[in-house]
């Protein structure tokens, strides 16, 4: 009993090193954010005014975090996965039972929820790092002007080091993450042991009163306090490598109490002393524990930062695996955890977005009006897609329905509609940033299915290319050894296979046709990896293979052909010495009005990035042979 207990804890440690990075280190710049008096729709700085948005920060936290994501949202899993990928899979099966066009709606607004995704995973690196290094100009005014290049450094380094997983340091994530919380809770509960009266704030009246009593601040307010959220899709995206207890336990037993002590210790620091609006995370601190506690937020945001591009990686490699991005290279980096991936095309282009950021909007504050419109954009598509499934999957009443989507939805709305404020400042970069990928992604998908026709086409039926080669004349030769060809599917004769034997007039003697199928799930154990046909005919060495994976697995066919039985092979086939035999497609934009001209040219650059499927499938390079073909996209 005793060691389960200790597994279970290093599992909470765990996740309190990877999942709650980015919402746990908002404390350090949203309250200074929503009181900067630099901002355009500025929050005056009153008795009255600490109380409402300590107060709004907290029941905000309580109602999106605690509520929306924690009790409601993590329940909606995909076989152990979270995050909006995991919702889409979910839609797509309901989909798929009711052919529903609403349906359909929702797993395109889901999927322009992931495009924000990346959005987010570009700013937070960027506001995070840049919140923390400024702690420098509170403990040493002259550093200010160092502070950009000292972050542009940490950034470079960060992405630098990411090939080597996060496996080793991942170790060091959850105690440096345990010392942040107890650290910033301990300051809070100095912060509010000067002034205890901040704690009336807890009642949700002064919340209330501030929203409705002083609208025209409050509402305005909101693309601030927002901020206090940021990380929450994080929560139910890393579901699947810590599980929804361990993540509940974490956020309940250690980060709400500790951002909330954080919360109301800078609240009670604005009540004494106003003049610390500049920087009341900092500031909260006692005078010697400054230095320590920017190297502490250094860290932390670090490890916040680690935990969005980590995500990226798997929102890219999962919506690859589900059509919505060419096929990229991913790297596992961790031989225990399979959810450690690394994507090099990926980390490459976040980098030097990240970079560009920096540079361009040189401070926190000016990236906090970007950065709250990619997370509510994000929470309230998350919400809506969840009481669909609530609606469709587990027959919740329609009453309850609407009581809890119409009151988290009203919450979400009033965030976005108050970030849609913020649009001319820079909320327009999020949203421009997820069209860009939304459209990349759609545009991707519409002329995958394009090519696939134009290609099956060109293929032709499977059962009759067979009878074709058993009425050959003159007989094909049969030459010793095995030949995997890979295929779309079991409908059609790959092109590779059909080129082989129009132009060399050979047949191995063992022919494999393999598919991949990427099944809506995340993993798919060995046991019902692979399916095989024998085509109709039983002896004559030919057969189709279709190999099972889920979206979360890297697909490697010699592995998966090492699993199957000799006695449905017709024979053994020989792994370590087959020759392997891909179809690679050159497309180039044809006069069918198919798609529009500059979709064309967007779908024909985007298959540039496409990884080498050799390496992708797990081909060995030297029995390898590409045969090429053209279509007209």
């Amino acid at each position: 009993m005793g060691s389960r207990e200790t597994v279970r804890a290093a599992v909470v440690v765990g996740a309190l090193g990877v999942v709650f990075g980015d919402i746990g280190t908002s404390p350090i710049y949203t309250i200074q954010t929503v009181f900067n008096p630099e901002d355009p729709h500025p929050v005056p700085i009153s008795v009255n005014n600490v109380y409402g948005v300590v107060s709004l920060i907290f029941w905000s936290v309580m109602l999106i975090v605690t509520v929306t994501y924690v009790l409601l949202v993590m329940r909606a899993d995909n076989d152990g996965e979270g995050g909006v990928m995991a919702l889409i899979t979910l839609l797509r099966r309901l989909g798929g039972a009711r052919g529903s066009r609403v349906t359909a709606v929702l797993a395109g607004l889901g999927i322009f929820g992931a495009a924000l995704f990346f959005g987010d995973s570009m700013i937070t690196p960027a506001i995070s790092v840049l919140s923390a290094v400024e702690g420098l100009k509170v403990v040493e005014p002259g550093l200010e002007e160092w502070i950009v290049p000292i972050t542009a450094v940490i950034i470079v380094c960060l992405f630098s080091v990411q090939r080597r997983g996060t496996a080793a340091v991942g170790r060091l994530f959850g105690p440096v993450m345990i010392l942040w919380f107890v650290s910033i809770g301990a300051c809070g509960i100095a912060g509010i042991a000067r002034h205890p009266e901040i704690l009336k704030a807890l009642s949700p009246t002064y919340a209330l009163s501030f929203m409705f009593g002083h609208f025209g601040i409050a509402f305005f307010a909101l693309a601030a306090v927002v901020l206090a959220v940021t990380g929450a899709e994080a929560l139910y995206a890393d579901m699947g490598h810590f599980g929804r207890r361990a993540i509940t336990r974490g956020w309940l037993l250690l980060v709400l109490p500790a951002c909330v002590l954080s919360y109301f210790g800078q609240g009670a620091l604005l009540l004494g002393d106003e003049s610390a609006v500049g920087s009341p995370f900092f500031l909260l601190a006692p005078g010697w524990a400054r230095w320590p506690m920017v190297l502490l937020a250094t860290a932390a945001t670090v490890i916040a930062s680690q935990a969005v591009i980590t995500g990226a990686y798997s929102v890219a490699s999962q919506a690859a695996q589900l059509g919505y991005l060419p096929r990229l290279r991913v790297a596992h980096t961790s031989e225990s955890t399979i959810g450690q991936i690394y994507v090099p095309w990926i980390n490459w282009v976040l980098m030097v977005s990240v970079l560009t950021l920096v540079f361009a909007f040189r401070s926190s504050a000016a990236l906090a009006y970007a950065f709250g419109m990619a997370v509510t954009a994000t929470i309230t598509i998350t919400t809506l897609l969840f009481f669909y499934i609530a609606r469709i999957k587990w027959g919740t009443p329609r009453w309850v329905i609407a009581i809890g989507a119409g009151c988290l939805l009203v919450v979400d709305l009033l965030f976005l509609a108050a970030n849609l404020t913020k649009l001319v400042h820079g909320a327009w970069l999020p949203l421009l940033i997820g069209l860009t990928a939304f459209t990349v992604m759609t545009t991707w998908q519409r002329g995958r299915a394009i090519v696939t026709r134009a290609r099956e086409q060109a293929e032709g039926p499977l059962p009759a290319f067979v009878e074709q080669l058993r009425d050959h004349q003159p007989p094909l030769l049969r030459v010793p050894g095995t030949a995997v060809f890979l295929n779309r599917g079991k409908q059609t004769a790959p092109l590779a296979m059909r080129a082989n034997v129009e132009h060399n007039r050979v047949l191995h003697q063992h022919v494999v046709i393999l598919s991949i199928d990427t099944l809506p799930v995340p993993r798919v154990p060995d046991a019902e990896r692979t399916d095989v046909d024998a085509l109709g005919y039983a002896e004559d060495g030919l057969i189709h293979v279709t190999a099972h994976f889920g979206y979360m697995q890297t697909p490697n066919i010699p592995d998966a052909l090492r699993l199957l039985d000799s006695a449905v092979t017709e024979g053994p086939i020989t792994i370590d010495d087959a020759s392997y035999f891909l179809s690679k497609i050159e497309l180039k934009k044809g006069p069918a009005p198919t798609m529009a001209l500059w979709r064309k040219r967007l779908f024909i650059a985007t298959s540039y990035i496409t990884a080498d499927a050799a390496e992708y499938f797990g081909l060995p390079g030297e029995r390898t042979v590409i045969m090429g073909s053209r279509i007209d996209v």
